[in-house]
């Protein structure tokens, strides 16, 4: 189970150092289906209580992250691209941030619950910084956290009866209240994505 989990991740690695800006490609063939395209300012913005699973099994609740800035990411654990992508950036961006990065909590929501349990998550996201905090739950608390988060996500049937999941590609930065400021879209150069987690940090 570790080396199928791995695989994906070692590929887009290996792909970020050998082919840099060249790897970051649309996350679906047809423009119109691309989840990092889809807009996310207009009407309510997005953001609202939850209380998740983490990957140690503990609960984590939105109320327990007040007074700390905090990033999150909605994908999924067997997502051959954009996931193990920008997890890794977010890794990076981590490192670079230096102690400024314990001021800022980095959470990885599942869109997959039904195979991403939290032994799934641990597994998976130690290939990553040990700081990102995986989060699942029942099918219905996931999908009430990615409504209020206007995430958009889509369970894809494939051709061999298993089935992949369609989800957003943005990271979205909520302030130290737990309110909505800005997004990190995918594909977003090394600099700006540090300069939008510095900004986030500072609360400025």
């Amino acid at each position: 189970m570790r080396a199928r989990i791995l695989v994906p991740v070692l590929l887009a690695i290996a792909a970020i150092l050998v082919g840099g800006a060249g790897f970051l490609l649309v996350y679906s063939k047809d423009p119109s289906r691309d989840p990092s395209t889809r807009p996310v300012m207009s009407g309510t913005l997005p953001g609202g209580p939850f209380r998740l699973i983490d990957q140690t099994g503990a609960t984590l609740s939105d109320a327990e992250l007040k007074g700390r800035p905090f990033a999150v990411f909605f994908g999924f654990t067997h997502c051959p691209e954009v996931c193990p992508t920008t997890l890794w950036e977010l890794s990076q961006a981590l490192a670079a941030l230096g102690p400024d990065a314990d001021r800022l909590r980095v959470l990885f929501v599942t869109v997959d619950p039904e195979r991403d349990r939290p032994e799934m998550l641990q597994q998976y996201l130690q290939s990553f910084d040990r700081r990102i905090t995986g989060l699942t739950g029942s099918p219905d608390e996931i999908a009430g956290v990615a409504k209020s988060y206007r995430v958009y996500w889509r369970k894809v049937p494939t051709g061999d009866g298993d089935y992949t999941m369609d989800h957003s590609a943005m990271v979205y930065l909520m302030d130290a209240e737990g309110r909505f400021t800005d997004t990190i879209a995918y594909g977003t150069p090394e600099p700006e994505r540090l300069a939008a987690l510095r900004r986030l940090i500072s609360g400025t």
